[in-house]
């Protein structure tokens, strides 16, 4: 019995030892090293706010990190090649250090990146290379740098970038035309605020597509009263640009070149009273096409350019870009020749489609816009209740007419040709109302207390009210503007010839 008991703890003893053999035991993974004093929850690394002066060394051991949060620290360079084993990284955010330079493979690969934070930092040039790598980004933050020159092809490679912030920098001219080598197919914000652009191509500005136009921010730019500038912008503030309308009275220009001469663009009419109209719209803007089309309809638009395009692509009022075949849900097409068809219009189709057209002979950006109405077809009038309707009016105005001709206003009354004449009429209580009218209309300019105070004349002109008998119901005018009141006889009395014994009876009264 004690061999077995020896045998047992034998076996227990090896089973022990093979156990501390197997790297799942012994060696914990490698996904679960965090650097230290940083946090690592799912796939979120951050180490912010710990004083770092350079990147952590156990970075590699995160492999499993989307989002790496290194900002609000003292970071003062990036080495090449550093975000290597972050294949998952989506997002970066490096604001608040101290970088003054990026340099050349910083991002080679960061492939998958779709968010940059650069913002916060002593950056003052940006070179042709140190954005290489990133395809798939989508926004960067570069604001609150001391950014004083771009390169011209500085942003070459990011052609899927929809959000670029350069505000708070040191800009003093930015290139329009090419967007230093940025396209202008998914671009929706392009922020240039609180720089020092002092120098603005206006006819680039006016060819920008409608989508990038509302989501360029300009204000707090010391830019120059130019009326072709003023125009512009005033046009962009009457269509609702929210980049303008949002930010009016922060868009400053210098009417003079001292920075003391500062003025607002839409406070400060006077500055620009002397622009010609005309001369400062001649070369801006042309106003997108406007199109009404009912539900139900087809539609074709075309893509009208200087001269032949190579590449043409659609933006849709959902701001989604439409190349061949076509849209998503296949309601819009994209045909061979660059042209946009939408067999079935439907109300999610309103709104501005803006053609873009690329070519040697062509402006990079050229672009035309299409401004789509949609409306529900009218109903058409019913012909047989417009005629019932046309002819029973005609009906009731004709027995109205009848009833006025034939029909005297007094069942008893006869013509008469004596001045004394009489009519029957039932006898009916009178009204309160009647009773309270006057018989006819008193005219005394001069106070009772006061009898010596010389009247004037040419003062009113006086109404009789009808009587109770005779006037039938008239007004008649009494009395006319140029009388006498101290000839009273002179009064020229107006009346038909049905009340003019009930007029003479009635009396005028003058106190």
């Amino acid at each position: 019995m004690a061999w077995l008991m020896q045998l047992g703890a034998l076996l227990c003893t090896l089973r022990v030892g093979l156990g501390s053999l197997d790297p799942e035991v012994s060696v914990p993974s490698a996904s679960h090293n965090c650097p230290q004093e940083c946090v690592c929850a799912a796939d979120l690394l951050s180490c912010a706010g710990l004083g770092l002066q350079d990147v952590p060394a156990t970075l590699p051991a995160a492999a499993t990190a989307a989002e790496l949060d290194l900002s609000h620290n003292a970071l003062q360079r990036l080495h090449p090649g550093w975000l290597t084993p972050l294949y998952r990284l989506r997002d970066l955010r490096l604001g608040h250090n101290e970088l003054k330079a990026l340099g050349r493979g910083v991002f080679t690969n960061a492939s998958g990146l779709r968010l940059l934070d650069l913002s916060s930092n002593g950056l003052r040039v940006l070179g042709r290379h140190d954005l290489d790598g990133l395809a798939a980004l989508e926004k960067l933050f570069l604001f609150n740098n001391r950014l004083a020159h771009l390169d011209q092809h500085a942003f070459q490679g990011l052609s899927a970038l929809h959000r670029l912030y350069l505000g708070c920098n040191e800009l003093a001219s930015f290139s329009f035309d090419h967007l230093h080598g940025l396209g202008v197919t998914h671009l929706r914000t392009l922020d240039l605020s609180s720089n020092r652009l002092g120098r603005i191509p206006v006819t680039d500005l006016a060819t920008l597509p409608a989508f990038l136009k509302n989501g360029l921010y300009l204000h707090n730019n010391p830019l120059p009263c130019d009326c072709r500038l003023y125009h512009l912008l005033q046009r962009w503030h009457q269509r609702g640009l929210s980049a303008v309308t949002d930010f009016a009275r922060e868009y400053i220009c210098l009417a003079f070149k001292v920075p003391t001469s500062r003025v607002r663009f839409f406070e400060h009419s006077r500055v620009f009273e002397n622009c010609s109209e005309t001369l400062a719209r001649a070369s801006l803007e042309q106003p997108e096409e406007q199109l009404q089309v009912q539900v139900g309809g087809s539609l074709r638009l075309h893509c009208n350019t200087s001269a032949p395009a190579r590449h043409v692509a659609w933006v849709s009022p959902q701001e989604e870009l439409l190349v061949a075949p076509g849209s998503r849900n296949g309601s819009i097409a994209v045909l061979a020749d660059g042209s946009l068809a939408i067999r079935s219009v439907q109300l999610w189709h309103q709104g501005v489609f803006v053609c873009l057209a690329t070519g040697p002979r062509l402006h990079h950006n050229e672009s035309h816009e299409y401004n789509v109405s949609v409306h529900f077809p009218h109903p058409e009038p019913e012909a047989f209740s417009t005629s019932y309707t046309t002819l029973l009016g005609c009906a009731v105005g004709l027995v109205l007419v009848l009833l006025y001709l034939f029909a005297p206003p007094c069942p008893g009354c006869h013509r008469c040709c004596h001045r004394t004449c009489h009519c029957r009429r039932w006898p009916r209580a009178s009204s309160p109302l009647q009773e309270l009218s006057a018989q006819s209309s008193m005219l005394s300019t001069t106070p009772p207390d006061a009898p010596s105070r010389k009247a004037s004349v040419h003062k009113h002109v006086v109404f009789l009210e009808p009587g109770r008998r005779g006037l039938n119901g008239r007004v008649q005018l009494a009395v006319a503007e140029d009388f006498d009141l101290y000839n009273p006889m002179g009064l020229r009395l107006k009346a038909g010839s049905e009340s003019t014994s009930s007029t003479v009876s009635e009396g005028l009264v003058i106190t």
